[in-house]
């Protein structure tokens, strides 16, 4: 990878927030982008937290499902979600620091392959989430 890729890479992104209200209503921050990888934060409010005290799943999934989609859409080939799963480790809690970190594994022509792992402002791992992209012909900038 070279400097113009990820130049590149992040003009993508920057597009992607730019439109993307849901991950702006998420709080999410984008920290780094390079080509097949990127790396988010958010802090958890009050308004995220389910009736047991503690994150709602779908939060969590929302923000690996962001940095899935900046990970394998930064080439500018627009690339959808084929197939996800999340694994929840352990709780997360009002004003915790979440950080994902999406790295790819396979760049295909028609399919990626990326692990996110989301960690706290501890550094424990608190989630996993495995997506599949599908490759469109299509760019996004």
């Amino acid at each position: 990878m070279n400097s113009e890729n990820d130049l590149k890479a992040t003009k993508v992104v920057e597009h992607m927030m730019e439109h993307d209200l849901f991950s702006q209503w998420l709080g999410i921050k984008v920290m780094e982008i390079k080509e097949g990888f990127s790396k988010i934060t958010m802090t958890i409010r009050k308004e995220m937290i389910n009736g047991l005290g503690i994150i709602h799943g779908g939060v969590a999934f929302s923000m690996a499902d962001s940095a899935f989609a900046f990970a394998c859409n930064n080439r500018n080939v627009l690339s959808v979600a084929l197939d996800t799963s999340i694994n929840f480790l352990k709780p997360v809690h009002v004003d915790d620091i979440l950080i994902a970190e999406a790295k790819e594994l396979h760049n295909g022509r028609s399919t990626g392959l990326y692990h996110i792992t989301i960690t706290n402002q501890h550094n424990h791992v608190v989630a996993v989430f495995k997506g599949t992209c599908y490759r469109t012909n299509k760019t996004l900038i």
